[in-house]
Order: C-alpha cells, then sequence, then structure tokens
C-alpha cells in the first residue's frame, strides 16, 4: 500500500494513522511473543534482556498513551467540528477511557518483572499484553471503519495535515521513527518521506542504531 488509494488530491490521505495503528499491533504481537517464550523458559531471562524488555514496553506503554490521547485532544475536536451529527465518537471515546486502567496494568506488571524478572512475572506481562493486544485490534478496526470516511469526506488535506503534525509534536520520534521505519514497505516509506521531507533520514540515521541494539537484546 503506497497511500490511501480511495483518498484524491484534495482529501486526507491516512496512510500514517494506518501505520501508526500496524505498528502498536506488531510491537503488541511481538512483545507478547517474547514474553511467552521467558515464561515458559524459551527464552533466557539475562540481566540485559530483562532491562532493554523493562525500557521497550515502557516506551511503547507511553506510546499507545499519546496516540489515543492525541486522538482525543487534537483529532476528535477536529472531526466534530467539521462533521457535526453525522459522526458519533462517543464508543471510541469510551474505548479510550477503558484502556488507560489497561495501560496501568501493563506499566505495574513491567516493573514488577524488571525488579524481580522470573517466569513467573513474565507470564503476568504477557497476559497484559494479550489484553491489550485483543482491545486494541478491536477498538482499531472499529476505529478505521467508522472514522476514516468520515475523516476524507468532511476534512480537507490542510485539516489532516496540521492533524498530523500536531500529533507528531507529541511524539517520541527516537523510539517511533525506526518503529515506522522496520513496519512499512519502501513505497510507503517513500510516500512518508514525500510528506515529512528529507530530514527523515538524518533522524533515522540519528536514532535506528540505539533502537536497533534494544531490539537486539530483547530478540537475539
Amino acid at each position: 500500500m503506497t497511500a490511501d488509494a480511495t483518498a484524491t488530491p484534495s482529501e486526507p490521505d491516512v496512510l500514517g494513522m494506518q501505520i501508526a495503528h500496524r505498528v502498536m499491533l506488531r510491537d503488541l504481537d511481538r512483545t507478547t511473543g517474547v514474553a511467552m517464550a521467558m515464561a515458559d523458559g524459551g527464552v533466557p531471562i539475562t540481566a540485559r534482556r530483562v532491562r532493554a524488555v523493562v525500557r521497550y514496553l515502557r516506551l511503547m506503554g507511553q506510546s499507545i498513551h499519546h496516540h489515543h490521547h492525541a486522538e482525543d485532544d487534537i483529532l476528535w475536536p477536529v472531526i466534530e467540528s467539521r462533521a457535526g451529527s453525522h459522526v458519533d465518537l462517543a464508543p471510541l471515546t469510551e474505548d479510550h477511557e477503558a484502556l488507560g486502567p489497561k495501560l496501568e496494568g501493563l506499566r505495574v506488571a513491567v516493573d514488577l518483572f524488571g525488579t524481580d524478572p522470573t517466569q513467573r512475572t513474565a507470564a503476568v506481562v504477557a497476559a497484559r499484553l494479550v489484553e491489550m493486544r485483543t482491545m486494541l485490534t478491536e477498538h482499531i478496526a472499529e476505529e478505521e471503519r467508522d472514522t476514516f470516511p468520515v475523516i476524507r469526506r468532511y476534512l480537507s488535506a490542510a485539516d489532516w495535515r496540521d492533524v498530523e503534525a500536531r500529533i507528531r509534536r507529541r511524539a517520541r520520534m527516537s523510539f517511533e521513527l525506526p518503529r515506522i521505519a522496520a513496519a512499512v514497505t519502501p513505497d510507503e516509506m517513500a510516500a512518508l518521506k514525500k510528506d515529512a521531507g528529507p530530514m527523515i533520514d538524518v533522524m533515522l540515521a540519528l536514532v535506528r542504531p540505539r533502537y536497533r541494539r534494544m531490539e537486539r537484546a530483547i530478540w537475539s
């Protein structure tokens, strides 16, 4: 997928939001897998891996929190101002509110694993990640089904660019950017670079080495 196939030049291209959702679910799959493997003894629980897993999961939790609060604070008001009664965002907002306790449960489990890294505490982390993955899979499908047509119909391309720029300003790009680069196709990366400009290559060169070291510590 190179870009939103249904968008015209004057419509918002929701590729960036689609990728953000894909990255979240990909990370939940990967981290659940390694947590389960540590819980059943298939992957050693070493000090190096524990440090990296704890760091990664904390950053991932913050990223998920950022994404959904940015929708509440930035995107939803724009949609409501443009679409009015044509959209009901209450169910999605309720999902975001329900996500808070699950993120807190994951944070507590990760902190426990960090101070007492055992197969038992790894299993608790895995269980919290499975809950999060199940909830977000359903929520993301609903969100894309219900909001993407509204965004395309009622928001201008300029509206959407402003929303994306405001959301990016809140993000920790040293974590987000290499995760995105690992999850997109070459055509999608070209589309992102066209939108973001040449600085994306410079930023990637700066942040990717540290990110890859963290990945290796977890998954190798």
